[in-house]
């Protein structure tokens, strides 16, 4: 069911997808309600995930925070009517506008034509020669014998790698800590909620900054990926607590390498074979993965747990392991500031430009 239900589903709605031209001035308020909307729903169920972790909520108080949550499930599509209606009264008011506007001389039309035809065509000639000098829109064979897509591959088995390997051990490592199984469960739920900020998070801030500040993108990789390092020594410590403190660092810069990910590679390589060269990347998430959680923490658990059941008590069964991938994180974030120093002109020049060029266009 896990292996064919994404698949399945996705060949089921491809019917149902639809091009639209949009202008984005006027969908930028209708995104940030929706943004505003998904925000408040994590926080409200990071609140009720941790008042049922302290108190025991009865059955009506319940059934009230159930129907919130689901209120607030369907604001988003009150937000959408909303928009369609906007949508709909602007573009009757244009049609209108233009029907009274319809008294062109047909010479001084023609002469417009033939002048925008030109313009277009000398855009279209300066954008090829643009896309050319920059590299854009590389093939994955392209992309491969560049530095930088091994560089990418690398971050990603680091960082993605070693956050998979840790949720997906959790448990184990709960339990060897003297962790209850309704901790446990609370952990798992937050760090979802955890991921998705980091998603949002890194997302907005790395536009925020390379539209304000000209900062290139990988620098948010290189603090995210520092970030998780701190993060696995944080569990490492053992201390009481440590596993919450670390699991919101981990969770936050595990997501905003999802997040950081395909905007850079389709800066990088261009948007034409951008989904090709991005799930060759991701290839490295299971990888490191794999090794993390089988050769790393998996054989360090079993060399140090006695007694029957092949049980580990203690935060000896996963130090070693915490100092592996806090170390392995580490030097993913020195790879990610190696991609920071070579890929720094290159915003400067021709990503922060285009961004500017566009604006202008709004």
């Amino acid at each position: 069911m896990l292996a064919l239900l994404p698949t399945v589903n996705t060949l089921l709605l491809t019917c149902f997808v639809r091009i639209h031209n949009t202008s984005e001035g006027a969908e930028k308020e209708h995104l940030n309600s929706l943004s505003l909307v998904a925000i408040l729903v994590a926080a409200y169920l990071m609140v009720i995930i941790i008042i049922e972790h302290v108190v025991t909520l009865r059955l009506i108080v319940r059934a009230f925070a159930f129907v919130v949550l689901i209120l607030l499930l369907g604001s988003p599509l009150c937000i959408a009517i909303g928009a369609w209606k906007r949508e709909s009264d602007r573009i009757s008011h244009t049609l209108c506008t233009e029907e009274e506007s319809l008294i062109i001389e047909p010479k001084q039309r023609g002469s417009e034509k033939i002048l925008a035809r030109q313009d277009s065509d000398q855009e279209m000639d300066t954008n090829d020669n643009r896309t050319l000098q920059s590299g854009e829109n590389l093939n994955l064979l392209q992309a491969m014998r560049v530095m930088d897509f091994w560089i990418l591959f690398l971050a990603m088995a680091c960082g993605m790698g070693s956050g998979l390997a840790t949720v997906n051990n959790i448990s184990q490592i709960g339990g060897s800590l003297n962790y209850t199984s309704s901790e446990i469960g609370s952990l798992v739920s937050l760090w979802s909620i955890w991921n998705f900020l980091g998603r949002f998070g890194a997302g907005y801030a790395s536009d925020y900054a390379l539209h304000a500040k000209g900062w290139a993108r990988p620098l948010f990789m290189v603090i995210t990926l520092a970030g998780m390092s701190l993060g696995h020594l944080v569990i490492a410590s053992g201390v009481p607590g440590a596993l919450y403190v670390g699991s919101i660092l981990l969770g936050v810069c595990y997501g905003s390498q999802w997040s950081l990910m395909p905007t850079i590679t389709s800066e990088i390589f261009g948007v034409a074979h951008m989904g090709t060269i991005f799930n060759t990347i991701t290839i490295a998430s299971p990888v490191g993965s794999y090794i993390f959680s089988v050769r790393v923490i998996g054989y360090i658990y079993d060399k140090e747990a006695s007694g029957e059941g092949n049980i580990c008590v203690g935060k000896h069964c996963f130090v070693l392991s915490f100092l592996i991938m806090a170390s392995a994180t580490l030097f993913g974030s020195l790879a990610a500031l190696s991609l920071f120093f070579r890929t720094r002109n290159f915003y400067n020049q021709v990503v922060h430009r285009r961004l500017l060029h566009s604006v202008r266009e709004l």
